[in-house]
């Protein structure tokens, strides 16, 4: 079984620990130059790392329910549905400059790149505001149903 490797993000700027069997996919398509997106060819999740624009007018749950809405609207998803939404505490973050960190977990209706058909899929989203970066890093696994 291969092991647990450490890959760069964003031309080093920090890394993540990917699991035995992530594949990076701007090795077989292009990724836009503000995500990092791995996915697992047999169980077709997929991580995306991605640098946002921080939404200042959205504070707390709602920034984190709003990313996800936003989501569903890139995608195309019709009925997305919010099933919890919790705050990290501080001393959970290690991203330093974190002012505050959500995790939201869902559904939506998606379709893969370049396919027709829609699947149903349980999202997984952290989002990591970064006020003094003007950023809101959001960190979202999705898994097929």
């Amino acid at each position: 079984m291969e092991p647990k490797r450490n890959h760069p993000l964003f031309g080093g700027a920090f890394s993540i620990t990917l699991p035995p069997g992530a594949l990076d996919v701007s090795d077989f398509r292009p990724v836009p130059d503000n995500q990092e997106v791995f996915c697992h060819r047999g169980t077709e999740q997929s991580l995306i790392v991605e640098l946002l624009e921080l939404q200042a007018h959205v504070q707390g749950e709602a920034a984190a329910r709003y990313h996800f809405e936003a989501l569903g609207g890139v995608q195309g998803s019709g009925g997305e549905q919010v099933d919890a939404v919790q705050p990290l505490s501080s001393h959970t973050l290690s991203l330093r400059g974190c002012r505050d960190a959500w995790v939201l977990c869902g559904r939506q209706r998606m379709a893969k790149e370049n396919e027709a058909n829609e699947k149903d899929v349980i999202l997984h989203l952290a989002l990591f505001r970064l006020p003094q970066y003007g950023t809101d890093l959001l960190l979202t696994f999705n898994e097929p149903m």
